[in-house]
Formats: C-alpha cells, structure tokens, sequence
C-alpha cells in the first residue's frame, strides 16, 4: 500500500475545500445531512457524505483511489469541536 500525501499546503486545502463546498456541494446535502461528514476531493469536486470521516473517507477513496480529501461536518464550521464550552464558569 503506497502512502498518500497532501499535494496542497494547509491554507490551499481549505481555500479549495471551502469553496466547492459553498458553490457546488452545499445546496446538494443541507439540511436533510445536518452533523453528517462530508468528504470532498479538492481535485475534482467529487464528494460523499457519511455519518462519520472514516466512513465518508472511504467512500470517496473507493471511487477516487487519488482522492485530495477536504471534511466539513453539514451545518456545522467545523468537522470537531476542542475546548471547555460546555463548562459553566462560577461566580
């Protein structure tokens, strides 16, 4: 099995990722995939839409072995969350 690994730099993967999310995928999965994972390959546009990233992952490798993948969980700006926010702070 050959490694993979990332043609694009950090902010190019998420300028393209974003973006054909927002012009092309967007209107194709909301709302009926609110919280679900889509992976998009930023080469083609191509994309499947999952319960979770290692689920869409391998949908959209099965069919684009070569795949560039951009995740974006529907309805959400980020696929995770990391921090304290459902921490209440005291007084």
């Amino acid at each position: 099995m050959s490694v993979r690994s990332p043609r694009y730099s950090k902010e190019e993967f998420a300028k393209r990722g974003n973006k054909i999310y927002e012009s092309q995928v967007r209107s194709q999965v909301e709302p009926e995939n609110h919280g679900k994972i889509v992976a998009i390959d930023i080469e083609t546009g191509a994309f499947e839409v999952a319960d979770n990233v290692v689920m869409a992952s391998e949908k959209l490798l099965a069919k684009y072995p070569d795949a560039q993948t951009w995740f974006i969980r529907i309805g959400y700006p980020a696929v995770y969350h990391f921090g304290a926010r459902s921490l209440k702070l005291q007084p």
